[in-house]
């Protein structure tokens, strides 16, 4: 099963923090997005979608919907 994300939006805080990009532009807020890859570091953690190779986004961004 892939793992599915919803985008709820992002501060500029959230997208600052461990040098995320920024999904302001190119997620839909309420968009569900399959999940590539999750990177855990020591106070944050990043998921690269899939149909956005490269672009690592702050996981506080979204809600997981099937954990």
């Amino acid at each position: 099963m892939v793992l599915q994300v919803r985008y709820d939006g992002a501060s500029g805080d959230q997208v600052a923090w461990g040098g995320n990009d920024d999904p302001r532009s190119i997620l839909r807020i309420g968009g569900i997005y399959s999940v590539k890859q999750v990177e855990t570091h020591g106070w944050h953690t990043k998921i690269e979608l899939i149909g956005h190779p490269g672009k690592w986004f702050n996981d506080s961004s979204f809600t997981y919907l099937n954990t």
